[in-house]
């Protein structure tokens, strides 16, 4: 064969190589693009699934809070939430979401959907159980948070991620804030849940019981203590204490800071049924662990919980009514009067006041042994607990660095918080300073404003308090309900604290028998401004206090206070943060 023919053999075989490794290249391609197809297609199907599930889920839970009973609806909501996880969990949704943009997309919608499928598939259901469960509510609460802790936790830390991506559109975004806005709440209780519910070993707690006939910042005097053991999820309800078991006038040994005794002087801590005055629960659960194991017994207490009658009336619309030991039936409608008022009609609480401290002691440890059975209603409870919660009812401290961190920022805890950046608070608090039970009859008011200018910022807060009674009903109520020591005159110390990063400018009141005791002080962190009033039956005082600061970023004004008998919502005009 001559050169040339073979050249010309060579550039044809050469040309068919290349048109071969051209069609195999277009075969891939066109193979991908199939495949990418059918994977969109595959999705885009699956999605419609996810979308559906997770519609169908956000409607049963607007039934549930719109009234609908939690053991009817939680089976589809189950169902649903199941079919929204179970779609969005696709090995091809998982490879789809490494495509950039839409790949955000589709990671917010899965972690959204697989969130909601462990809340109410893995810890909900559960925890509610059936016909065929065993145990408690808190040992299945238990079993239910143990087993799901690390999923919920890695859930929630994947839709924190995703949340800030700037590729979501809007449609998804709005699911995935609402989502993470309840998992960020949740994943963080989940996690402490096993340690707090005795999973590694019994837990013993104390349970406080406020009185807010004696009104003091935190909620009222420590009328009763009781030690609740926790092991494996059994509670167990232990010793009882009550002002006459401790050495009153006498300081336990908690460290506080010089403010603290200044403005409430040292009956903060010599005084066991003052120990809620300053309004910050963790000073009070150290003063509170300190008495119980210097004068009762020396437990290792891994946590103080504190309640009101408030929040037990609302708890009685979860349970239903109660048989307490003395054959009394407490329910939502009777818990207030009944243990702020009714009850020193029926025992002197100078002669014998070992019985009315019994009392509200037996209907704490009831009312917590009800709730540990789990026969309640669901969703009644969810709420009562909340709200109680936010009015500062119900108040949790633990020493333990996790329980500690899981409910930091919440009002839950009892602090106040450090800085402006998400909310910029005033708290007003009215202190009863005359030993009576008179505050199941007073009436108070508090306001907030906030003004904001070019260079500057000034809030004002007000705090009224009235007693709408007439000589003659003041003088006829129990000796125990009167004051102390004044009979039917009473006197209250009434304090209000500044923003942080404010100085008091101005403090005002109106009434000959009303001064201000402090204006120098710094607490918490805040200016404080600390009045005295004494009033009568039919007597009205009022107090106000300005503070201001400079330019910076202030997050929406709120209002902390007392939770009161009859204590007004509080009034805020925000001109700054809101």
């Amino acid at each position: 064969m001559s050169a040339e023919r073979r050249d010309a053999k060579g550039i044809d075989e050469q040309g068919s190589g290349r048109q071969r490794r051209r069609r195999r290249i277009w075969t891939v391609v066109i193979l991908v693009v199939i495949a990418f197809l059918v994977a969109v297609c595959w999705v885009g199907l699956r999605a419609i699934t996810v979308k559906d599930g997770l519609v169908q889920s956000q409607d049963l839970i607007e039934e549930i809070q719109g009234g609908g009973a939690v053991d009817e609806v939680l089976p589809e909501l189950s169902e649903s939430a199941a079919s929204a996880g179970a779609a969005a969990s696709d090995p091809v949704w998982w490879v789809m979401e490494w495509i950039p943009v839409v790949g955000d997309n589709l990671k917010g919608v899965r972690l959204a959907a697989q969130s909601l499928d462990a809340l109410v598939n893995d810890v909900a259901l559960p925890v509610m159980g059936d016909e065929n469960s065993t145990g408690s509510i808190t040992e299945r609460l238990l079993d239910a948070t143990d087993d799901q802790a690390q999923h919920v936790t890695e859930l929630a830390d994947g839709l924190e991620s995703v949340s800030k991506s700037p590729f979501l559109v809007s449609v998804v975004r709005e699911g995935v804030d609402q989502v993470e806005e309840v998992m960020s709440t949740a994943a963080p209780m989940i996690g402490v849940l096993p340690k707090l519910l005795g999973g590694d070993g019994e837990r013993k707690y104390l349970l406080v019981f406020q009185n807010n006939a004696e009104t003091l910042a935190l909620g009222g005097s420590a009328a009763a203590q009781t030690l609740v053991k926790v092991d494996e999820g059994a509670i167990e309800i232990g010793a009882q204490g009550d002002s006459g078991n401790y050495q009153n006038g006498v300081a336990v040994d908690v460290d506080v800071p010089p403010s603290a005794i200044e403005l409430y002087t040292s009956y903060l801590v010599d005084h066991i049924n003052t120990s809620m005055s300053r309004p910050d629960f963790p000073t009070a659960a150290k003063i509170m662990r300190a008495w119980w194991q210097r004068d009762i017994a020396d437990d290792e207490i891994a946590g103080v919980i504190s309640i009101d009658p408030l929040a037990l009336s609302r708890i009685l619309k979860a349970t239903g009514p109660i048989e307490l030991a003395s054959g009394e039936v407490l329910s939502e409608e009777n818990a207030v009067s009944l243990l702020l008022s009714e009850v020193y009609g029926r025992w002197d609480s100078y002669e014998e006041p070992e019985l009315v401290d019994g009392f509200f002691a037996d209907t704490a440890a009831a009312v917590f042994d009800k709730i540990a059975t789990g026969d309640f209603d669901p969703k009644d409870m969810l709420w009562a607990i909340s709200e109680s919660a936010s009015q500062g009812s119900v108040l949790v401290w633990s020493d333990d660095e996790q329980v500690a961190d899981a409910i930091e920022g919440a009002k839950i805890s009892g602090v106040l918080p450090a800085d402006n950046s998400n909310v910029t608070t005033m708290g007003i608090y009215f202190n009863n300073s005359n030993g009576s039970k008179i505050d199941y009859f007073t009436e108070t008011a508090t306001t907030a404003t906030a003004v904001c200018e070019a260079d500057a910022a000034t809030f004002t807060a007000t705090a009224s308090l009235t007693l709408p009674l007439t000589q003659r009903q003041a003088e006829a109520l129990p000796r125990y309900v009167q004051s102390m020591t004044f009979g039917a005159r009473f006197r209250d110390w009434i304090f209000i604290y500044g923003p942080p990063g404010t100085t008091l400018s101005d403090a005002t009141f109106n009434g000959d028998e009303v001064s201000v005791m402090h204006r120098d002080v710094d607490d918490l962190g805040r200016p404080v401004v600390a009045f005295e009033a004494w009033f009568d039956p039919g007597d009205s005082v009022d107090v106000a206090a300005t503070f201001v600061g400079g330019d910076g970023d202030y997050g929406p004004l709120e209002v902390r206070t007392n939770p009161m008998v009859r204590g007004a919502k509080p009034v805020v005009t925000d001109g700054c943060g809101g």
